[in-house]
């Protein structure tokens, strides 16, 4: 079984596009396919065109974005999420996150999701509030 936990760092001697690329599943064979696969979500992050960017040129929210996106591609079996959305304001933030939980739904992966903003829970979250350092 994987797990992955999502943290925002991205190899620095790779381009985004090749970040992204590093974690797509052995069973996508062939270059074409690969790369039409991390072309598909750039331009559904809204990063088209960032293909060849070094990672160091990228904003806190870019960054945060692609290293999630590089974690989602990998299709772990389990997803442990720490504030994925804290850098990003709000508009972004309010499509991304719709955008990451579609991808969760899909993948039928289950997550655990650390945040202090309400609306970060997903449709249908179960939530544990924790507080003084007690459930």
């Amino acid at each position: 079984m994987y797990f992955y936990l999502a943290i925002f760092v991205l190899f620095a001697h790779l381009s985004v596009g090749q970040n992204l690329a590093f974690a797509l599943p052995g069973r996508l064979v062939g270059s074409r396919e690969r790369r039409t696969r991390v072309t598909q979500t750039l331009s559904d992050m809204g990063l088209a065109g960032f293909h060849e960017r070094d990672p160091a040129t990228l904003s806190g929210g870019q960054r945060a974005r692609v290293s999630l996106m590089r974690t989602l591609l990998a299709e772990p079996q389990a997803l442990l999420l720490d504030e994925p959305f804290f850098k990003l304001d709000a508009a972004l933030r309010k499509q991304f996150r719709a955008y990451v939980f579609a991808q969760i739904t899909r993948q039928r992966m289950p997550a655990l999701l650390v945040t202090h903003d309400p609306a970060d829970v997903p449709p249908a979250g179960r939530v544990i509030e924790i507080s003084d350092g007690a459930a």
